[in-house]
């Protein structure tokens, strides 16, 4: 009779790999986690994408815009000057009725300019003047907001006020005014106009202001500025402090005198 045996240690090892193959297959699947996973992958690749795409959007943008104001836009600064005549009052005398004009000698005034004809803005600076008791300053003349800002230098202050288009020129017009004053073609001999300014109220959001004088007045106390009527020849003096600018974006200079209460 034949004996037929088998080796245990085969069956062991059979049963040991149906051990690990249950192990490998998990007992319970939940199908909603595994589709929520990867609708989360999903929607993290769609965010990344849109992400890099801002991204080099804003590169694009902001190289654009630093090569248009730094390159383009460099041509149109200018550095003129213009002379001008002030009339002079003698205070009149008790004894007398009528007052003399006294004669009065040429003055220069010199800035510099930088006119941004598509964006409806000019920017101009007043150096430390070298024969006048003006304040340097810094000056926003911005069309589309139809606002005027003055940043005194001395001070550091900023000051806002509606945009005067009576005194001041369209940016087209006045580069071509500066263009003729550089060639030689237009040499002005002007005068003076003045006009005096009185803060009213200071200003808390600047930033409304827009993007030019935002620039100006960022960082800096600003205040509103309302005009009032000028009085020229003798006028009786308010105790006010005030200090003057010198400017000048037309084909007369303007003295404009700011003062607080």
């Amino acid at each position: 009779m034949v004996k037929l045996a088998f080796n245990s240690a085969l069956g062991q090892k059979d049963l040991k790999k149906e051990e690990k193959d249950e192990a490998l297959i998990p007992q319970d699947v939940d199908v909603e986690d595994i589709l929520r996973v990867r609708q989360q992958s999903r929607a993290w690749c769609w965010c990344m994408c849109l992400g890099l795409a801002l991204i080099l959007s804003g590169v694009v943008v902001g190289g654009a815009y630093l090569y248009r104001y730094y390159f383009t836009e460099e041509e149109k600064m200018y550095f003129c000057g213009v002379n001008y005549r002030e009339e002079n009052y003698r205070m009149r005398d008790s004894q007398e009725d009528t007052g003399m004009d006294l004669p009065t000698a040429s003055k220069r005034i010199e800035e510099r300019v930088r006119v941004l004809k598509d964006e409806g803005v000019e920017l101009i600076n007043i150096p430390v003047p070298k024969f006048s008791d003006s304040d340097p300053a810094d000056i926003v003349h911005d069309f589309n907001r139809k606002l005027t800002a003055y940043l005194d230098l001395r001070l550091n202050k900023c000051y806002v006020i509606p945009l005067n288009t009576s005194v001041v020129m369209p940016p087209k017009s006045f580069a071509e005014l500066l263009d003729n004053i550089e060639a030689g073609t237009y040499l002005p001999q002007s005068y003076l106009v003045r006009e005096q300014m009185m803060v009213t109220g200071k200003v808390e959001h600047v930033d409304q202001l827009g993007y030019f004088i935002y620039g100006l007045c960022r960082g800096k106390d600003t205040y509103k500025l309302e005009r009032r009527e000028t009085v020229f020849g003798i006028q009786k003096r308010e105790a006010l402090n005030c200090h003057k600018i010198l400017h000048f974006e037309n084909k007369f200079v303007v003295e404009t005198l700011i003062c607080e209460p």
